[in-house]
Protein backbone atom coordinates (compact mmCIF):
# COMPACT_ATOMS: atom_id res chain seq x y z
CA UNK A 1 0.00 0.00 0.00
CA UNK A 2 2.78 2.33 0.89
CA UNK A 3 4.60 1.43 -2.25
CA UNK A 4 1.48 2.11 -4.55
CA UNK A 5 -0.08 5.05 -2.84
CA UNK A 6 2.22 6.54 -1.03
CA UNK A 7 4.51 7.92 -3.81
CA UNK A 8 1.36 8.92 -6.37
CA UNK A 9 -0.10 11.09 -3.50
CA UNK A 10 3.21 12.79 -2.80
CA UNK A 11 3.20 13.58 -6.99
CA UNK A 12 -0.63 14.59 -7.18
CA UNK A 13 0.45 16.95 -4.38
CA UNK A 14 3.58 18.38 -5.71
CA UNK A 15 1.39 18.70 -9.46
CA UNK A 16 -1.45 20.78 -7.24
CA UNK A 17 1.05 22.70 -5.82
CA UNK A 18 2.24 23.55 -9.05
CA UNK A 19 -0.91 24.35 -10.11
CA UNK A 20 -1.66 26.59 -7.38
CA UNK A 21 1.37 28.88 -8.45
CA UNK A 22 0.65 28.88 -12.41
CA UNK A 23 0.01 31.99 -13.90
CA UNK A 24 -3.21 33.89 -15.07
CA UNK A 25 -5.04 31.25 -12.28
CA UNK A 26 -8.64 32.85 -11.15
CA UNK A 27 -8.52 33.25 -7.63
CA UNK A 28 -10.69 30.36 -7.04
CA UNK A 29 -9.16 27.89 -9.07
CA UNK A 30 -6.01 28.93 -7.25
CA UNK A 31 -8.12 27.98 -3.97
CA UNK A 32 -9.10 24.76 -5.23
CA UNK A 33 -5.66 23.74 -6.51
CA UNK A 34 -4.26 24.40 -2.97
CA UNK A 35 -6.97 22.44 -1.25
CA UNK A 36 -6.07 19.27 -4.13
CA UNK A 37 -2.71 19.55 -2.46
CA UNK A 38 -4.09 19.99 1.30
CA UNK A 39 -6.34 16.94 1.30
CA UNK A 40 -3.27 14.87 -0.92
CA UNK A 41 -0.68 15.43 1.74
CA UNK A 42 -3.61 14.55 4.51
CA UNK A 43 -4.08 11.31 2.89
CA UNK A 44 -0.31 10.84 2.85
CA UNK A 45 -0.23 11.02 6.50
CA UNK A 46 -3.82 8.70 7.23
CA UNK A 47 -1.95 6.15 4.50
CA UNK A 48 0.63 6.01 6.61
CA UNK A 49 -1.28 5.85 9.49
CA UNK A 50 -2.30 2.56 8.37
CA UNK A 51 0.53 0.69 7.58
CA UNK A 52 1.66 1.61 11.23
CA UNK A 53 -1.18 -0.88 11.89
CA UNK A 54 -0.44 -3.24 9.46
CA UNK A 55 2.90 -3.70 10.07
CA UNK A 56 2.37 -4.72 13.71
CA UNK A 57 1.32 -7.81 12.16
CA UNK A 58 3.22 -8.04 8.78
CA UNK A 59 4.88 -10.76 8.16
CA UNK A 60 8.42 -10.47 5.82
CA UNK A 61 8.78 -8.26 2.97
CA UNK A 62 6.54 -7.77 -0.62
CA UNK A 63 7.47 -10.14 -3.02
CA UNK A 64 5.07 -8.63 -5.88
CA UNK A 65 7.71 -7.32 -8.73
CA UNK A 66 7.68 -3.88 -9.41
CA UNK A 67 6.71 -3.06 -13.07
CA UNK A 68 8.20 0.40 -13.41
CA UNK A 69 12.00 1.27 -13.81
CA UNK A 70 14.12 3.87 -12.16
CA UNK A 71 14.11 5.49 -15.51
CA UNK A 72 10.03 5.69 -15.23
CA UNK A 73 10.19 7.03 -11.47
CA UNK A 74 12.59 9.40 -12.82
CA UNK A 75 10.11 10.70 -15.60
CA UNK A 76 7.08 10.85 -13.97
CA UNK A 77 8.85 12.64 -11.13
CA UNK A 78 10.25 15.44 -13.45
CA UNK A 79 6.82 15.57 -15.22
CA UNK A 80 5.23 16.41 -11.98
CA UNK A 81 7.02 19.43 -11.79
CA UNK A 82 10.47 18.19 -9.24
CA UNK A 83 13.54 18.95 -10.59
CA UNK A 84 15.36 16.23 -10.70
CA UNK A 85 18.58 14.27 -12.94
CA UNK A 86 19.13 10.76 -13.32
CA UNK A 87 22.61 9.06 -13.95
CA UNK A 88 22.69 5.23 -14.87
CA UNK A 89 25.92 3.74 -15.07
CA UNK A 90 26.56 -0.15 -16.38
CA UNK A 91 23.13 -1.10 -17.54
CA UNK A 92 22.39 -4.71 -15.95
CA UNK A 93 23.85 -7.61 -17.92
CA UNK A 94 21.15 -9.22 -20.68
CA UNK A 95 22.72 -12.61 -20.94
CA UNK A 96 21.04 -13.19 -16.89
CA UNK A 97 23.50 -11.95 -14.74
CA UNK A 98 21.65 -8.64 -13.75
CA UNK A 99 20.04 -7.71 -10.39
CA UNK A 100 18.04 -10.43 -8.84
CA UNK A 101 14.18 -9.37 -8.63
CA UNK A 102 14.37 -8.80 -4.96
CA UNK A 103 17.41 -7.14 -5.62
CA UNK A 104 15.41 -4.97 -8.19
CA UNK A 105 12.38 -4.23 -6.27
CA UNK A 106 14.98 -2.77 -3.09
CA UNK A 107 16.44 -0.45 -5.81
CA UNK A 108 13.20 0.70 -7.10
CA UNK A 109 12.18 1.24 -3.67
CA UNK A 110 15.30 2.93 -2.63
CA UNK A 111 14.74 5.82 -5.55
CA UNK A 112 10.53 5.90 -5.20
CA UNK A 113 10.90 6.58 -1.42
CA UNK A 114 13.97 9.10 -1.46
CA UNK A 115 11.97 11.23 -4.86
CA UNK A 116 8.76 10.83 -2.68
CA UNK A 117 10.52 12.65 0.74
CA UNK A 118 12.40 15.18 -1.64
CA UNK A 119 9.56 16.27 -2.93
CA UNK A 120 7.35 16.23 0.43
CA UNK A 121 10.14 17.97 2.66
CA UNK A 122 12.02 19.67 0.51
CA UNK A 123 9.68 21.50 -2.13
CA UNK A 124 11.70 23.06 -4.87
CA UNK A 125 15.14 21.62 -4.19
CA UNK A 126 17.22 19.99 -6.93
CA UNK A 127 17.28 16.23 -6.63
CA UNK A 128 19.79 13.99 -8.08
CA UNK A 129 19.61 9.91 -8.48
CA UNK A 130 22.83 7.80 -9.15
CA UNK A 131 22.13 4.07 -9.83
CA UNK A 132 26.09 2.36 -10.14
CA UNK A 133 25.71 -1.66 -11.82
CA UNK A 134 29.26 -2.89 -10.92
CA UNK A 135 31.42 -4.59 -13.46
CA UNK A 136 30.47 -8.39 -13.46
CA UNK A 137 26.95 -7.99 -11.47
CA UNK A 138 27.83 -8.06 -8.55
CA UNK A 139 26.30 -5.17 -6.79
CA UNK A 140 24.13 -1.99 -7.46
CA UNK A 141 24.23 1.08 -5.73
CA UNK A 142 21.32 3.28 -5.48
CA UNK A 143 22.48 7.48 -4.66
CA UNK A 144 19.92 10.27 -4.15
CA UNK A 145 20.33 13.04 -3.51
CA UNK A 146 18.46 16.41 -2.55
CA UNK A 147 19.90 19.65 -1.71
CA UNK A 148 17.82 22.31 0.66
CA UNK A 149 14.51 23.43 0.34
CA UNK A 150 13.76 26.55 -1.96
CA UNK A 151 10.19 26.83 -1.18
CA UNK A 152 9.89 27.09 2.42
CA UNK A 153 6.90 25.74 4.09
CA UNK A 154 4.63 27.55 5.85
CA UNK A 155 2.40 25.40 7.53
CA UNK A 156 4.23 24.29 10.48
CA UNK A 157 4.42 20.85 10.25
CA UNK A 158 7.64 19.34 12.28
CA UNK A 159 7.38 16.65 9.29
CA UNK A 160 8.82 19.33 6.82
CA UNK A 161 12.51 19.23 8.05
CA UNK A 162 14.57 16.99 5.85
CA UNK A 163 14.58 13.62 7.77
CA UNK A 164 11.89 13.64 9.82
CA UNK A 165 9.02 12.00 8.82
CA UNK A 166 6.60 8.78 9.12
CA UNK A 167 7.75 5.39 8.45
CA UNK A 168 9.20 5.35 4.67
CA UNK A 169 12.59 5.67 5.60
CA UNK A 170 12.25 2.94 8.56
CA UNK A 171 10.70 0.50 6.05
CA UNK A 172 13.84 0.99 3.53
CA UNK A 173 16.62 0.37 6.37
CA UNK A 174 14.41 -3.44 7.16
CA UNK A 175 13.86 -3.80 2.65
CA UNK A 176 17.71 -3.46 2.12
CA UNK A 177 18.37 -5.60 4.84
CA UNK A 178 16.61 -8.58 4.05
CA UNK A 179 17.90 -8.02 0.25
CA UNK A 180 21.37 -8.28 1.72
CA UNK A 181 22.60 -4.70 1.44
CA UNK A 182 23.63 -1.70 3.74
CA UNK A 183 21.55 1.64 4.02
CA UNK A 184 22.35 4.74 5.17
CA UNK A 185 20.69 8.29 4.74
CA UNK A 186 20.94 11.48 6.70
CA UNK A 187 21.56 15.41 5.96
CA UNK A 188 24.60 16.62 3.79
CA UNK A 189 26.89 19.23 4.91
CA UNK A 190 24.81 21.35 2.12
CA UNK A 191 22.18 21.60 3.76
CA UNK A 192 19.94 18.43 1.51
CA UNK A 193 19.29 14.91 2.74
CA UNK A 194 20.89 12.08 0.87
CA UNK A 195 19.79 8.56 0.57
CA UNK A 196 22.10 5.60 -0.16
CA UNK A 197 22.12 1.94 -0.70
CA UNK A 198 23.92 -0.84 -1.64
CA UNK A 199 22.96 -4.22 -3.03
CA UNK A 200 24.20 -7.64 -3.96
CA UNK A 201 22.88 -8.73 -7.44
CA UNK A 202 22.43 -12.58 -6.66
CA UNK A 203 21.65 -14.50 -3.92
CA UNK A 204 19.08 -15.21 -1.91
CA UNK A 205 17.57 -12.70 0.46
CA UNK A 206 18.86 -12.52 3.68
CA UNK A 207 16.36 -13.08 6.90
CA UNK A 208 18.60 -11.48 9.64
CA UNK A 209 18.83 -7.65 10.02
CA UNK A 210 23.18 -7.74 9.30
CA UNK A 211 24.30 -7.17 6.24
CA UNK A 212 27.57 -7.64 4.51
CA UNK A 213 30.38 -5.04 4.22
CA UNK A 214 29.69 -4.24 0.28
CA UNK A 215 31.59 -1.91 -1.61
CA UNK A 216 30.22 2.01 -2.74
CA UNK A 217 30.86 4.06 -5.29
CA UNK A 218 30.40 7.74 -4.74
CA UNK A 219 30.85 9.57 -1.10
CA UNK A 220 30.46 8.46 2.31
CA UNK A 221 27.43 10.45 4.51
CA UNK A 222 28.62 12.50 7.22
CA UNK A 223 25.54 11.19 9.59
CA UNK A 224 23.76 8.30 8.46
CA UNK A 225 22.21 5.16 10.60
CA UNK A 226 21.92 6.71 13.70
CA UNK A 227 18.35 8.03 12.98
CA UNK A 228 17.15 4.60 11.77
CA UNK A 229 18.55 3.22 15.16
CA UNK A 230 16.96 5.82 17.06
CA UNK A 231 13.70 3.86 15.20
CA UNK A 232 14.47 1.25 16.08
CA UNK A 233 15.13 1.67 19.90
CA UNK A 234 11.65 4.12 20.15
CA UNK A 235 9.82 1.17 18.13
CA UNK A 236 11.13 -1.36 21.21
CA UNK A 237 10.74 1.00 23.81
CA UNK A 238 7.04 1.60 22.72
CA UNK A 239 6.55 -2.11 22.69
CA UNK A 240 8.00 -2.35 26.38
CA UNK A 241 6.20 0.74 27.58
CA UNK A 242 2.91 -0.91 25.69
CA UNK A 243 3.54 -4.09 27.74
CA UNK A 244 4.28 -3.01 31.00
CA UNK A 245 0.92 -0.58 30.53
CA UNK A 246 -1.46 -3.57 29.53
CA UNK A 247 -0.10 -5.68 32.34
CA UNK A 248 -0.22 -3.28 35.12
CA UNK A 249 -4.26 -2.42 34.35
CA UNK A 250 -4.79 -5.99 33.65
CA UNK A 251 -3.24 -6.72 36.94
CA UNK A 252 -5.23 -3.40 38.41
CA UNK A 253 -8.17 -4.71 36.79
CA UNK A 254 -8.15 -8.36 38.06
CA UNK A 255 -7.50 -6.38 42.03
CA UNK A 256 -10.38 -4.15 41.87
CA UNK A 257 -12.50 -6.94 40.60
CA UNK A 258 -11.04 -9.22 43.41
CA UNK A 259 -11.77 -6.69 46.10
CA UNK A 260 -15.27 -6.07 45.20
CA UNK A 261 -16.21 -9.47 44.95
CA UNK A 262 -14.91 -9.89 48.52
CA UNK A 263 -16.75 -6.31 49.76
CA UNK A 264 -19.87 -8.21 48.43
CA UNK A 265 -19.76 -11.62 50.63
CA UNK A 266 -18.54 -9.35 53.55
CA UNK A 267 -21.91 -6.28 52.96
CA UNK A 268 -23.84 -9.94 52.23
CA UNK A 269 -23.67 -10.82 55.69
CA UNK A 270 -24.97 -7.07 57.16
CA UNK A 271 -27.93 -6.70 54.54
CA UNK A 272 -31.27 -5.83 56.62
CA UNK A 273 -33.96 -6.73 53.99
CA UNK A 274 -36.61 -3.94 53.91
CA UNK A 275 -39.35 -6.33 55.04
CA UNK A 276 -37.58 -6.52 58.38
CA UNK A 277 -36.91 -3.42 58.65
CA UNK A 278 -40.95 -2.43 58.56
CA UNK A 279 -41.73 -4.62 61.62
CA UNK A 280 -39.22 -2.75 63.72
CA UNK A 281 -41.48 -0.18 65.84
CA UNK A 282 -39.57 2.10 68.93
CA UNK A 283 -39.89 0.53 72.30
CA UNK A 284 -39.95 -3.15 71.16
CA UNK A 285 -36.89 -5.24 73.19
CA UNK A 286 -33.29 -6.41 71.28
CA UNK A 287 -33.90 -9.63 72.34
CA UNK A 288 -37.06 -9.99 70.80
CA UNK A 289 -36.25 -8.55 67.37
CA UNK A 290 -32.56 -10.32 67.16
CA UNK A 291 -33.90 -12.84 64.91
CA UNK A 292 -34.54 -10.44 61.95
CA UNK A 293 -31.66 -8.95 62.66
CA UNK A 294 -28.01 -9.90 60.51
CA UNK A 295 -25.35 -11.45 61.99
CA UNK A 296 -22.86 -8.60 61.31
CA UNK A 297 -23.37 -5.28 60.90
CA UNK A 298 -21.89 -3.17 57.93
CA UNK A 299 -18.38 -1.07 57.56
CA UNK A 300 -19.82 1.16 55.30
CA UNK A 301 -20.66 4.72 56.95
CA UNK A 302 -22.88 7.76 55.26
CA UNK A 303 -20.68 10.66 54.82
CA UNK A 304 -23.10 12.94 56.77
CA UNK A 305 -24.35 10.69 59.59
CA UNK A 306 -26.95 12.81 61.59
CA UNK A 307 -26.72 12.67 65.63
CA UNK A 308 -27.73 9.75 67.02
CA UNK A 309 -31.05 9.97 70.18
CA UNK A 310 -29.55 11.66 72.99
CA UNK A 311 -29.43 9.73 76.17
CA UNK A 312 -26.81 8.02 78.56
CA UNK A 313 -25.73 4.69 77.59
CA UNK A 314 -27.35 4.74 73.91
CA UNK A 315 -25.52 2.73 71.39
CA UNK A 316 -26.31 2.44 67.71
CA UNK A 317 -25.83 -0.07 65.06
CA UNK A 318 -25.63 -0.19 61.19
CA UNK A 319 -26.97 -2.57 58.80
CA UNK A 320 -26.71 -2.55 54.58
CA UNK A 321 -29.46 -2.28 52.69
CA UNK A 322 -28.22 -4.21 49.52
CA UNK A 323 -25.09 -5.55 48.83
CA UNK A 324 -25.67 -5.00 45.31
CA UNK A 325 -22.60 -2.17 44.26
CA UNK A 326 -24.95 -1.60 41.26
CA UNK A 327 -27.85 -1.24 43.14
CA UNK A 328 -29.45 2.74 43.27
CA UNK A 329 -29.29 2.09 47.26
CA UNK A 330 -25.62 0.85 47.80
CA UNK A 331 -23.76 2.63 50.28
CA UNK A 332 -27.27 3.37 52.43
CA UNK A 333 -27.71 1.94 55.32
CA UNK A 334 -30.26 1.52 58.68
CA UNK A 335 -29.18 3.16 61.73
CA UNK A 336 -31.22 0.91 65.05
CA UNK A 337 -30.16 2.85 68.08
CA UNK A 338 -31.04 1.30 71.65
CA UNK A 339 -30.68 2.05 74.87
CA UNK A 340 -30.85 -0.36 78.12
CA UNK A 341 -31.95 -3.15 75.61
CA UNK A 342 -34.53 -1.04 73.70
CA UNK A 343 -34.96 0.41 70.47
CA UNK A 344 -35.29 4.11 70.24
CA UNK A 345 -34.50 4.86 66.93
CA UNK A 346 -35.03 3.69 63.50
CA UNK A 347 -33.64 5.41 60.68
CA UNK A 348 -32.76 4.89 57.12
CA UNK A 349 -29.81 6.61 55.72
CA UNK A 350 -29.05 7.54 52.51
CA UNK A 351 -25.31 7.90 51.07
Amino acid sequence: MHDALGHELSLLALSAGALKLADGLEPEHRAAAGDIRSRAEAAVDRLGEVIGVLRETAEGAPTRPQGISVRRLVEEASAAGLPVTARIEGEPDDDGHGPAPHTARAAHRVVQEALTNAAKHAPGAEVSVDVIHAAGGAWVSVSVENGPAVVPRTDGDIRSRPGVGGRGLFGLDERVRLAGGTFSCGPTPEGGFAVRATLPCAGRPRPSAAAPSLPYAGPSLPYAGPVLEQRHARRRLGRTALTAVTVCLSLGALLGGALTWWDMLVTERAVLSAEDFGRLRAGQQRARIAPHLPEAQTRHRPAHIPPPPQGAGTTCEYYAMTANPFDDSSGDVYRLCFRAGTLVSAQALRA
